[in-house]
């Protein structure tokens, strides 16, 4: 009996590729489970196999509890340390006594508890040698065979009993997936989990495409063109972002390739996804220029505080800027981190003229000046009262209409404007105190907290409350996108 287990744990130890001592551990937990139907399911049983006979014993347990301990609830699986002291001398609270018993025949246990038991242990060990072959491989590209589809999902056999999963999510719209074909994609996650898939792939992210390029491009992997960013619209279109390390080369040629061999090749394995090489610039405007191709760019308007620019084209390129479904602005937006908004020149002339009127009257109403000298502030790209108020004395004294007279006037009008306000401000503040579990919600800050409370909702119910639209009504800064990031956040807690 006792090589019957020797020979099971070699047997299945080489057909599953599992280190012996685990098989042995999952052999112990059978006997164990067996050993309770004699002993009751309350003790507390160890078996211990011999690695090298394969003879076992089966050992009785019981934990050490001071007399007086509350927690003495199973006589079964624990001892009192006065009688603990006659069965172990010296034993003290803690202490685990042990008490060897009859062993139950391995010919006895139940056939299918001793191989539910052992299949698990296995199970665990391939899903932990799983994970360990594949965690340092995060974010390289995997490539596997179709074994099945489940519920919109592809099951990829990777080879090695390791599995992958690409969700629903993941997979390019509309891109046949049949089993038995050959699949890649981009490793984002390696979980640990006992139970569900452990390996997730991705066919949609930009850094697939980016993987993609690399594998394409020698140039790339020589370190010689840096790859600087991408944005997608998985199945349709993508823009990518390159820039040169050495100025003898073209990085926008080189990922072409010749006759467009090395970009046809990335847009065939995403399912004929279009792809636009874009040079990235250092300087951001030029950068937005050259993202929003093919569409030419005639002004650039740039608003730092906002992040966000005003691109003018003309009439007759607006609906190639802009794109079907402003997919071209979308993806230009996601590629260079900015806000884009597309309109005609003539209307970004005249957005452009209504915000430096806009300015002008606010130049003249808070530092009581004219029009001629609000005009110069405007023209030399001063659009604010800090601007004016903070901006060394230096740069002011340099434009030829001011002397520093009136740079001392202007500075010293805006800091008093600005620290009338401030005061205002604190007054109103210390009028509208925003409740604890206002500030409380994902993604606040003290200072969104106060500018809500200020305008009446000072509960994370009163903002749960709201409407998108009725938030910016109130406070039309906030944007829509942080507006209702805000309110559900806020509906998460409250109604948690």
């Amino acid at each position: 009996m006792n090589k019957n287990i020797l020979l099971m744990v070699d047997v299945v130890s080489n057909e599953k590729g599992v280190e012996k001592e685990l098989i042995f551990e999952a052999l112990e937990a059978a006997l164990a489970s067996a050993a309770k139907e004699q002993y009751g399911d309350e003790s507390e049983l160890r078996v211990a196999i011999d690695r090298e006979t394969g003879e076992y014993e089966t050992f009785r347990r019981w934990t050490v509890l001071e007399d007086d301990s509350e927690d003495f609830e199973f006589p079964e699986r624990q001892i009192k340390l006065s009688y603990a002291g006659k069965e172990q001398e010296g034993a003290v609270a803690g202490d685990v006594i042990e008490r060897k018993v009859d062993s139950v025949d391995f010919g006895r246990i139940g056939a299918q508890k001793a191989k539910q038991v052992i299949v698990q242990k296995v199970r665990e060990a391939e899903r932990a040698q799983i994970v360990e072959a594949y965690q340092d491989r995060v974010g390289e590209l995997i490539s596997g065979q179709v074994k099945r589809l489940e519920r919109g999902s592809v099951i990829v056999d990777l080879g090695g009993n390791a599995e992958a999963i690409i969700l629903r999510d993941h997979l390019i719209p509309r891109e046949p997936v049949r089993p038995s074909d050959r699949i890649r994609g981009y490793l984002y996650e390696v979980s640990p989990q006992v139970r569900g898939p452990q390996l997730f792939l991705t066919r949609t992210s930009p850094e697939y495409l980016m993987e993609l390029f690399k594998l394409e491009v020698p140039e790339i992997a020589q370190g010689l063109i840096e790859l600087k960013g991408a944005a997608r619209d998985p199945g349709l279109r993508a823009k990518i972002a390159v820039q040169a390390k050495d100025k003898r080369i073209d990085p926008v040629g080189a990922c072409v390739g010749m006759r467009g061999s090395r970009v046809q090749s990335v847009s065939n394995e995403l399912a004929g996804e279009r792809v636009d090489i874009v040079p990235w610039d250092e300087n951001i405007a030029q950068f937005v220029i050259n993202a929003m191709a093919p569409a030419e760019v005639e002004t650039v308007v740039v608003d730092e505080e906002a992040h966000a620019m005003t691109i003018g084209v003309s009439e007759e390129k607006l609906a190639q800027a802009i794109g079907r479904g402003g997919q071209n602005v979308r993806l230009a937006s996601e590629l260079t981190g900015w806000v884009l908004n597309v309109m005609t020149t003539a209307d970004a002339e005249s957005k452009k003229d209504e915000e430096n009127q806009s300015v002008l009257e606010m130049f003249m109403e808070h530092l009581d000046v004219d029009a001629e000298v609000a005009g110069v502030l405007v023209q030399e790209g001063f659009t604010t009262l800090e601007e004016v108020a903070y901006v060394p004395a230096q740069e002011m004294t340099e434009i030829e209409e001011f002397d520093e007279q009136i740079v001392e006037e202007l500075r010293n009008r805006a800091r008093d404007v600005l620290l009338t306000k401030a005061i205002a401000k604190a007054e109103q503040r210390a009028h509208a105190q925003p409740a604890e579990d206002l500030l409380a919600v994902d993604g606040m800050d003290e200072d969104t907290a106060y500018q809500l409370a200020e305008a009446g909702y000072a509960t994370c119910e009163a903002l749960a409350d709201l409407a998108t639209d009725e938030l910016l009504e109130s406070l039309p800064d906030f944007g829509e996108e942080r507006a209702s990031k805000l309110i559900m956040s806020a509906r998460a807690k409250a109604y948690a």
